[in-house]
């Protein structure tokens, strides 16, 4: 597949409660099927998705222009033009960006895109699951969801004897 121009791509908007970002998806646009890319701009004031880890996939932040904090393992990182993190796929990948600086953020996140994965929210005490394409990926999934990390069941709960 031939180069791809990001100014010639589309910005997706996300605004949620307490997160707002576009993004362009560079990685799907090129054909990548292995490896994601995607263009990030964090207006002032705004965050990125909820805190999370992945269990399969690794990811890496480069930052193009703007200020703000990296929220890494449980510990905040000042990010500024040319900082570049690796978000490894276990519970000390876990991650989120925010902008508290007077300017749009603008970063590109790298990943690999495997899939099955489970995301986990430590937060919120959630997790996703994702079976048949990975988070960020196209392909219809055969299954998917989030779920509460407290409601667990018993291996044998619900089925039927005979």
């Amino acid at each position: 597949m031939p180069p791809i121009n990001a100014d010639e791509l589309s910005w997706a908007t996300a605004d949620a409660d307490d997160a707002a970002w576009r993004r362009k998806r560079l990685g799907a646009a090129a054909g990548g099927a292995d490896l994601g890319c995607s263009l990030y701009e964090l207006p002032p004031g705004e965050r990125s998705w909820p805190y999370h880890y992945h269990a399969a996939n690794e990811e890496a932040l480069y930052v193009l222009a703007g200020e703000g904090t990296l929220r890494l393992d449980g510990e905040a990182y000042p990010l500024r033009p040319g900082e570049y993190a690796a978000f490894t796929a276990d519970e000390s990948g876990a991650h989120r960006v925010v902008n508290d600086g007077d300017e749009v953020l603008r970063y590109l996140v790298v990943s690999t895109m495997r899939e099955p994965d489970v995301t986990v929210y430590p937060d919120s005490e959630k997790f996703g699951v994702y079976v048949g394409a990975p988070p960020g990926g196209d392909a219809e999934r055969s299954l998917s969801g989030y779920y509460r990390i407290g409601d667990d069941v018993g291996y044998w709960d619900g089925e039927e004897s005979g």
